[in-house]
């Protein structure tokens, strides 16, 4: 189950937040209620409450006692893509997925900004506002960059981190030109949700092999217009937000992280195996792990394994001695 917690970033924006409070449950938003989702096992409970007026709420069911985990989804992704492996989660610690902004239900303003010193800044107000420091913040992909950064300007906030298949290395403008190319090459506005699923899953052609599950992932950030589905995200402001860190390495900002942190990569992901032990060798309390069978999307295609990744690391960091 997961209710929803209304947020204000840094700069006054509005932000929506989901707190999970039981295993299996799911995350919907305003927008991702208009897309279809991955069926859910048969009996799984869904609950879904607003909470306008902040955490605190006599009539929501007690919280785990454990540490709090914030969770910082990719760029195109929304808090809902956390659902399964969140609820894995919840029953020991204080789990929350954040909505970024520009992206779910969070505002998309048209101005932005959409930098960098903006996300790491939603993320910090959120931390404080929601109570949760010190956090232990798993981020996936772009989440992933702000997750380290936060850590590394404050370490106050940020217990323990970790991160999901996302590289220090720069990208450079080859690839900022080929996301740029890719967005103009959508057949957008899609005639149906299957439409969705099928160009992403298998007409894209950035797909080598069928691949359902990612069909699947975007098809959970579209929304129904009169003229067929959207993106509930725009591309522009996801590729202005992409500009802001594809240029430029960040192995600096990992070297300051003074927190334990997990690098966990899917074996067939876009973090090489190499490039993450070398970032588990930069970072002053860095451990390895790796998902066999998975790729990019390993907390939503593998939730049962990333949650099992990620016990021994929770555990061992986050469990008082005795």
């Amino acid at each position: 189950m997961a209710r929803r917690l209304d947020v204000t970033g840094a700069d006054g924006i509005r932000l929506a937040a989901w707190e999970f409070t039981a295993e299996g449950g799911t995350a919907t938003g305003p927008e991702a209620r208009t897309a279809s989702r991955p069926a859910l096992p048969r009996g799984t409970a869904v609950s879904i409450a607003r909470q306008p007026s902040g955490p605190e709420d006599r009539a929501a069911p007690p919280r785990p006692s454990g540490a709090p985990v914030l969770l910082l989804h990719g760029l195109m992704g929304h808090a809902a893509h956390w659902a399964r492996a969140a609820g894995l989660l919840a029953g020991g610690h204080r789990t929350i997925a954040l909505d970024q902004r520009g992206h779910g239900a969070s505002e998309k303003p048209p101005g932005g900004p959409f930098t960098r010193e903006a996300y790491v800044a939603d993320a910090a107000a959120v931390i404080e506002r929601l109570g949760l420091a010190p956090v232990t913040l798993v981020g996936h992909s772009m989440g992933a960059l702000t997750a380290w950064q936060l850590a590394a300007e404050r370490p106050d906030l940020v217990r323990a981190l970790v991160i999901c298949d996302m590289r220090a290395s720069a990208l450079g403008a080859a690839s900022q030109r080929a996301w740029q190319d890719w967005f103009r090459g959508w057949p957008a506005p899609f005639p149906t949700l299957d439409a969705v699923h099928r160009w992403f899953g298998a007409d894209d052609p950035w797909v080598e092999t069928p691949n359902p599950a990612r069909g699947a992932f975007f098809a959970e950030v579209m929304a129904e217009r009169a003229d067929g589905w959207h993106p509930v995200f725009d591309p522009e402001q996801m590729l202005t937000s992409r500009e802001t860190w594809v240029h430029d390495a960040h192995w600096d900002s990992l070297a300051q992280v003074r927190c334990p942190t997990l690098v966990l990569r899917g074996l067939d992901g876009e973090l090489g195996r190499a490039e993450a032990q070398e970032m588990v060798r930069v970072l002053p309390h860095g451990a390895y792990a790796e998902i066999p069978d998975a790729g990019h999307l390993l907390h939503y295609t593998h939730p049962r394994a990333w949650a099992d990744a990620l016990d021994p690391f929770l555990t061992g960091t986050l469990t008082p001695g005795p």
